[in-house]
């Protein structure tokens, strides 16, 4: 069992930052790879991020490269998402969820992970 805690949501203006932390209670998160993705009120769950359980390999939205980096501490259980030049369109309910042996298209389906957090809000103004 993996329990999952979104923190770091809040306002900030159009070219801030903020970093997302996704902590994990469970011995076994290590083995779980993790994938950020955000919900507009309105639109689909959308998939922003993943990260690998070692943290060695990572797979990135479209819309958000070069903007923001996932990365990991599993001595901590924790996951991050670090995200700068922040535009309107990124404000959206931030979700993280755990997920294993994802590959290719699979990070992008919701319904293959097993664990969600309960999400965090963010908001940009323009």
């Amino acid at each position: 069992q993996v329990q999952l805690v979104e923190s770091g949501g809040g306002l900030v203006q159009a070219g801030g930052s903020l970093r997302l932390s996704c902590a994990a209670s469970g011995r076994t998160f290590s083995l779980y790879g993790v994938g950020w993705f955000r919900q507009a009120p309105g639109k689909e769950r959308e998939f922003v991020e993943g990260i690998s359980w070692s943290g060695g390999s990572t797979i990135q939205a479209d819309s958000v490269k070069g903007r923001f980096t996932i990365s990991r501490d599993n001595a901590k259980n924790t996951v991050y998402l670090q995200m700068n030049s922040l535009k309107p369109e990124d404000t959206a309910v931030y979700y993280c969820a755990a997920i294993r042996g994802a590959y290719g298209n699979i990070w992008y389906q919701p319904a293959r992970y097993e664990y969600w957090g309960q999400g965090t809000q963010v908001t940009v103004s323009s």
